[in-house]
């Protein structure tokens, strides 16, 4: 009997753990390496849109994942002065939920366990070769069939392979943050909206994730010192958006500031070492699709190496096959961020137009309208 074919797979986000969840699915004998002690995430909240949703379905995570989060039905755009400048609303053919980022990637691990795939914390991955081998800090040399490099922004064994990066950094940045609901918020029938809000650069967004929390989201030029400080400087914000006092009082100071990237690559692998996620399409959050594009990315990943004998041939397809979406997602967000740094009567017209144009949404909701590769198609 054949042996079957192993993977190490750096990195326990979003693409790692789908990944993980779906070769394990297949027959593959599958690591991954957190460096991390614990399994964690950056960022607070997350939208998970149809495609996303179809992903978690496809690998058994759907029902952990979703678990007392809120269906999102609506998203608004308003001025500094509270006035309704764009709706977009989420028909019943096109599932969106608000989730804490933690339960999804709990519901990741908890699902590639339970199909074999074994998962180390406190292992740090520090280069590859195209020949299938991996180095760990502590000194080990791992071979394998394939090496799936899921480390992020900056990720060491995409590095190490001397791929071709353009890496751009953005002109904002966002502090995320989670905050407990009020008695108010928990018994409210507005659970479905999410808000955002804008005064100038910078903006605030609003959004139930879940029973008894909210995702807020603070975004500004990263020039902009005052907004992006930590510990959060509320007097600042508060004078940007004094009708949401209130709101901001409650933050807290446990979020953390990050800068925008977007990130290509010519290749998305290199002999037996595939990029997947934030390290090879890393991409702006003006349409929630990071996460999305990790996932549909790592369990397609699986379904072409299925569909073929060698690893290299399969990768070759994969990337042929799937990349044309993610690169037109990367585009369509950062189109959508360039409002940022424009004059707020051209920002809300440019938002209106956004917000009622028909072939705006279709290019918009593309990605989350999309069957990803080894879901079930009705």
């Amino acid at each position: 009997m054949a042996r079957p074919r192993r993977v190490e797979i750096v990195g326990a986000g979003f693409a790692g753990l789908t990944a993980a969840c779906a070769l394990a699915q297949r027959g593959w004998s599958v690591r991954v390496h957190e460096r991390a002690e614990r399994l964690r995430t950056a960022g607070a909240g997350i939208y998970i849109y149809e495609n996303g949703l179809r992903v978690l379905e496809a690998l058994g995570a759907y029902g952990d994942a979703t678990a007392g989060a809120p269906i999102v039905q609506t998203r608004e755009v308003r001025d500094d002065r509270n006035r309704l400048v764009a709706i977009h609303r989420w028909d019943a053919s096109s599932r969106v939920f608000s989730i804490v980022r933690q339960q999804v990637i709990n519901a990741l691990a908890a699902a590639a366990s339970a199909h074999g795939a074994e998962i180390v914390n406190g292992s740090e991955a520090i280069a590859a070769t195209p020949s299938g081998e991996l180095m760990l800090t502590d000194g080990r040399r791992l071979a394998a069939d394939l090496v799936l490099a899921c480390d992020g922004v900056n990720s060491r064994v995409r590095d190490s392979l001397k791929l071709p990066v353009k890496r751009r950094r953005l002109a904002d940045g966002c502090i995320r943050l989670l905050i407990a609901k009020t008695e108010p918020e928990r018994n409210s029938r507005d659970s479905g909206r999410t808000i955002e809000y804008w005064s100038g650069s910078r903006r605030i967004l609003y959004t139930p994730c879940s029973l008894d929390q909210v995702y807020v989201a603070l975004t500004m030029l990263d020039s902009d010192a005052v907004a992006a400080a930590m510990p959060l400087s509320k007097a600042a914000w508060i004078a940007a958006f004094p009708h949401l006092k209130d709101l901001i009082e409650r933050l807290g100071d446990d979020g953390r500031y990050d800068r925008f990237e977007l990130i290509k690559l010519r290749r998305w692998s290199s002999g037996r070492v595939a990029i997947i996620g934030d390290a090879a399409h890393a991409l702006p959050p003006n349409i929630g699709q990071g996460g999305g594009c990790a996932m549909m990315n790592g369990l397609s990943l699986a379904v072409f190496l299925e569909r073929y004998d060698d690893v290299l041939p399969a990768l070759e397809a994969w990337e042929r096959h799937e990349r044309p979406l993610t690169d037109h997602t990367q585009r369509i967000s950062y189109l959508l961020g360039l409002p940022t740094t424009w004059p707020p009567a051209l920002r809300a017209l440019f938002f209106s137009f956004a917000g009622q144009s028909a072939w705006m949404i279709r290019q918009r909701t593309l990605a989350a309208r999309h069957h990803p590769t080894g879901t079930h198609r009705p």
